[in-house]
C-alpha cells in the first residue's frame, strides 16, 4: 500500500464526487498511476468503517455497477452456497479481512469503539459489515478486494467486466492532476 498523497486526494475526491474520508493509502492504481482502489481506516469520524478496501476508480465502479443492476448479486451469493470449494473460500476471505481490520485498529480505536459497545460488530462482521459470511453484500467491496487481496468472488466479476483500466486516449481520472507534482509527499 502506498500512503496516500495530496493528489491522490484529489484524483479520488474527483472519482467519487466528495472529499474521501479516512484513506489511509492506496491499495492499487491503474497503468496511469491513478488510484483505483484505497484503503480507509476502520474507524472513521469516531465510527466503525468495516469497508477496509475502496473501490474508486470511476471505469471500474460503472462495469460493476451494470453487473449488479443485471442481478449479479443473487446470482453469486447462489453461486457461493452451491459451490462447497467457493463458499470456504469466501469464507476464508471475509476470516482474512475480518483479521486485517482488527490489526489496522489502534489500542485506542478499540478503547473508544468498546466503550460504546461498538468493538464487537466490528471484529465478528466480514466484508462491507456483512454477519452471514456466505452473503455478497456489494460487488464493489468484493472488487476492491480483489484488486488489493484476495476474494473469489471480486475475482469471477472482474473476469466479467473486460478492460481493468480506461484507455490511454480516454483517461478518465486524469484532470484533478493535470499541472500538479506527482512528488507532493505524504500527507
Amino acid at each position: 500500500m502506498d500512503l496516500a498523497r495530496v493528489d491522490d486526494l484529489l484524483v479520488v475526491g474527483g472519482q467519487i464526487g466528495r472529499a474521501p474520508r479516512g484513506v489511509d493509502g492506496v491499495a492499487r492504481r491503474c497503468r496511469f498511476g491513478c488510484p483505483q482502489v484505497v484503503m480507509v481506516h476502520p474507524v472513521v469520524d469516531g465510527a466503525p468503517f468495516p469497508t477496509l478496501y475502496w473501490l474508486t476508480c470511476p471505469h471500474l465502479r460503472r462495469a460493476v455497477s451494470a453487473l449488479e443492476s443485471a442481478g449479479w448479486v443473487a446470482r453469486l451469493e447462489d453461486e457461493v452456497r452451491r459451490d462447497d470449494e467457493l463458499r470456504a473460500a469466501f469464507e476464508r476471505a471475509h476470516r482474512v479481512y475480518i483479521e486485517l481490520r482488527s490489526a489496522r485498529l489502534s489500542g485506542e480505536d478499540k478503547a473508544a469503539l468498546a466503550a460504546r459497545g461498538m468493538l464487537r460488530g466490528l471484529l465478528d462482521r466480514g466484508i462491507g459489515g456483512v454477519v452471514d459470511l456466505q452473503r455478497v453484500k456489494c460487488l464493489h467491496l468484493h472488487v476492491a478486494h480483489a484488486l488489493a487481496g484476495e476474494n473469489p468472488v471480486g475475482v469471477r466479476v472482474l473476469s466479467s467486466v473486460g478492460a481493468l483500466e480506461c484507455e490511454a486516449r480516454n483517461r478518465i481520472c486524469s484532470a484533478p492532476l493535470e499541472g500538479r507534482s506527482r512528488s507532493l509527499g505524504p500527507l
